[in-house]
């Protein structure tokens, strides 16, 4: 890459907060990578190719509500306006839409082919590169970002790769969206063996899981484990004080699940076969969502910032997934 582009503070309203059939509570990633593809469409003319991107978040705000601390949160829905249909009013049904409000950061590879572009980037202060700065936002402002409305975008800012300290401080303060795949393949052997990964006692030796151990423990097992908390009493006689709660999460990070692309579940349907397809000009197939574990992260922790950016894979094996890193 020859330059970053930071989106930064990007106030988007009523994003999509269901991101697959079994998570919600933030956008799924493939609808903030089509966004920037789009844009970079967009851009194409001007011989630059927007590469991967960068989640950081700022702020959320979920529209759900629940009645009490123990009660169930359920989404915020919308009524919309009454339909007349045969000369009577009547109400519309209500589809029932999880929409959450967000602030963001975007950090995107640019990618520059053309010679006397690139060293006109090189001066940031340039009248050109302010054109052209404001050209990407302008264009971003038009865009929705994984179906939801941009409100307002902060600045847009040009980075060359040697300024990585310079785009940490520049996201702060944030979260970025890491991939956690590691952590699911060692939690998944924690419910297998009994043993937690990469956990030692002072002697030296792995330390033992208060989980029970279940040896044919899928990745899957391992994802809801996640999401499971166990309340287990200190002895057989133990009060009400006297009971722990545990979760295979702690001393892991902030992980969460997250989709990360699709699996094909049918043939490849030829253009035109498929009925009530979207864009019946291209060929189309079923698919179902395929899930991985996530990790928000303080910029400052952050590895390489080369390896913090999501990208699109080459479709093969019936999979059409996205990833981080190279």
């Amino acid at each position: 890459m020859d330059y970053y582009i930071l989106f930064d503070r990007i106030k988007i309203q009523g994003a999509n907060a269901i991101s697959g059939p079994l998570s919600y509570g933030f956008p799924a990633l493939t609808g903030i990578l089509g966004a920037i593809h789009a844009l970079g469409r967009k851009l194409s003319y001007r011989n630059v190719l927007l590469g991967g991107v960068m989640v950081a978040c700022h702020n959320y705000e979920l529209q759900a509500y629940r009645e009490n601390i123990h009660d169930d949160f359920k989404f915020t829905l919308n009524r919309h306006p009454m339909q007349k249909k045969n000369a009577e009013w009547s109400a519309p049904p209500i589809i029932e839409e999880g929409k959450i409000h967000l602030e963001l950061s975007l950090l995107v590879e640019l990618e520059v082919s053309d010679d006397s572009l690139f060293h006109a980037l090189d001066d940031k202060k340039s009248q050109f590169c302010q054109d052209f700065l404001q050209e990407c936002k302008n264009q971003l402002w038009k865009q929705r970002i994984a179906g939801g409305s941009v409100l307002n975008i902060g600045r847009v800012d040009l980075f060359s790769v040697d300024e990585e300290k310079d785009i940490l401080f520049a996201l702060m303060p944030a979260f970025v969206l890491m991939d956690a795949k590691q952590e699911l393949v060692n939690i998944t052997e924690e419910l297998k063996t009994g043993l937690r990964v990469g956990q030692l006692d002072e002697e030296g030796n792995v330390q033992p899981s208060r989980l029970n151990i279940f040896p044919e423990a899928t990745a899957l097992d391992a994802l809801l484990e996640v999401s499971t908390l166990h309340h287990i009493p200190d002895h057989a006689n133990a009060t009400t004080s006297e009971w722990q709660t545990y979760n295979v999460k702690q001393e892991r990070g902030w992980l969460v699940p997250i989709p990360v692309g699709y699996q094909a579940i049918s043939p490849m349907f030829e253009q035109g076969q498929l009925q009530n397809c979207r864009a019946p000009q291209y060929p189309s197939q079923y698919v179902e969502t395929m899930y991985s574990l996530g990790k928000w992260v303080f910029p400052l922790s952050l590895p390489d910032i080369s390896q913090c950016f999501w990208r699109y894979n080459t479709p093969q094996n019936n999979l059409y997934l996205i990833s981080q890193g190279e």
